[in-house]
């Protein structure tokens, strides 16, 4: 695909993780992440949002992460962007998985929850399928070395 031009909506987001409570099973990613809700959309999905002009990708999904889910994150690698149509034009969304280090969830009117699930099940809760190749891509690249929040 080609870069984006200035018809292209420009947004960015994370994949939220945090280690899972009591997991050290071998085998298992030992990892929970967090998923959004979005009462105007009644969708679950990563947390991400529109770029603000002139704004650095990776600075507006870590301003993103915070505002819709109350964390601060360490950033750690880029994952695939994601491409598609909304409201008749094209949107271009770059991913970052991000550990979870400090913060609390307070609703607000553009997300009302948040859950952390395992990856199976944040995979079957997500609605829209691009947001399920992204957890595959977050295990791909499973971040090691990052402090996240207990």
């Amino acid at each position: 695909m080609s870069p984006a031009d200035d018809t292209t909506v420009r947004a960015a987001g994370c994949v939220l993780w945090r280690p899972a409570p009591g997991t050290s099973s071998p085998g298992s990613p030992g990892l929970e992440l967090c998923l959004v809700h979005r009462p105007k959309y009644d969708d679950w999905s990563h947390p991400k949002g529109k770029l603000k002009p002139g704004e650095d990708p990776l600075a507006g999904a870590l301003r993103e992460v915070a505002e819709e889910t109350g964390y601060a994150a360490a950033p750690g690698p880029e994952l695939p962007t994601v491409r598609y149509l909304a409201d008749g034009r094209p949107k271009e969304v770059r991913y970052w998985t991000a550990a979870a280090t400090t913060g609390a969830f307070a609703p607000s009117d553009e997300v009302d929850r948040i859950l952390w699930l395992e990856p199976t099940a944040a995979r079957a809760r997500l609605t829209r399928p691009h947001d399920r190749a992204l957890v595959d891509a977050l295990l791909a690249t499973h971040p090691t070395g990052t402090t996240p929040c207990p």
